[in-house]
């Protein structure tokens, strides 16, 4: 049987009903609240229904991955781009989870202990290592973990069993890695949540704003919308990054993750360029 902590998905029967994983009491939530129970500010953990009872838990790095492999050929588009997607989202969770603060640019960890989700959770140890106890750019920490993120998120979703790992060889001589879809429930329920908000004019929650923003900061109206022009989506995609209908927490949350994707990704762009 596969391990619930790896997986996310809450194994049935024993008489105990699925639970939803939580910080333990002790943690510091950005709205001040004493348990998640009672907090404003988190982040809701998305769940698919393709088995009644279980719960799967997808981050907004691993959504954004999602977004951006073509189901077939499973390969990523603009994989330095979406690199910094992926970053921004592991980011953000942990900040409306109360494990990192972000502010004027900078970073700090502020609660070190586990999420429940290991994908987090090694990012955070990872920042953790990294930042000390010292404030640390938020630009430098991105940077830094843009060309690992995409495959940490890519090995997470292929765990959750949501994409498969297939080895090739280019020309009979080069091994490349892609990663199908195996499982697009998820997806499907991810992409219509978007085409709701964004094209529908439904209202958002706190989530789809966070990864609304992330994927207008990243330049990667393509990868959420592939199939309209991005001037149909972008004026949409950019007032919700504006965070005017999240929380106070999570909105600002949002504001300085996304100021510090957007400067990245920009210098990306413009390195390109010349």
């Amino acid at each position: 049987m596969a391990d619930p902590a790896v997986t996310g998905v809450e194994p049935r029967g024993g008489g105990m009903p699925p639970q939803r994983r939580f910080p333990p009491p002790a943690a510091v939530l950005p709205c001040g609240a004493a348990t998640p129970d009672t907090c404003s500010c988190v982040l809701p953990v998305q769940t698919d229904g393709e088995s009644e009872g279980s719960t799967v838990r997808v981050t907004l790095g691993e959504e954004i991955m999602l977004l951006s492999l073509d189901d077939e050929s499973g390969t990523a588009g603009n994989r330095s781009v979406t690199g910094w997607g992926v970053a921004g989202g592991i980011l953000l969770d942990l900040v409306v989870a109360g494990r990192l603060a972000v502010d004027d640019g900078r970073l700090e960890v502020v609660d070190r202990s586990p999420t429940g989700t290991p994908l987090l959770d090694g990012r955070l140890e990872m920042i953790a290592g990294w930042a000390g106890n010292r404030r640390r750019k938020t630009s430098d920490w991105l940077a830094k973990d843009r060309p690992r993120a995409v495959q940490a998120a890519v090995e997470s979703l292929c765990e959750r069993g949501l994409v498969s790992e297939e080895h090739r060889r280019v020309l009979g001589l080069f091994p490349v890695r892609r990663y199908p879809e195996a499982d697009g429930s998820v997806e499907r329920e991810l992409r219509d949540r978007l085409t709701a908000v964004v094209v529908d004019g439904a209202e958002p929650d706190d989530r789809t704003c966070g990864l609304i923003a992330l994927l207008h900061a990243a330049g990667l109206h393509r990868q959420a919308f592939p199939e309209l022009p991005r001037k149909r989506v972008e004026p949409r995609m950019a007032e919700l990054a504006e965070g005017q209908w999240a929380g106070d927490s999570v909105r600002r949350a949002i504001r300085d993750v996304q100021a510090a994707v957007t400067a990245v990704t920009a210098v990306t762009v413009i390195t390109a360029a010349s």
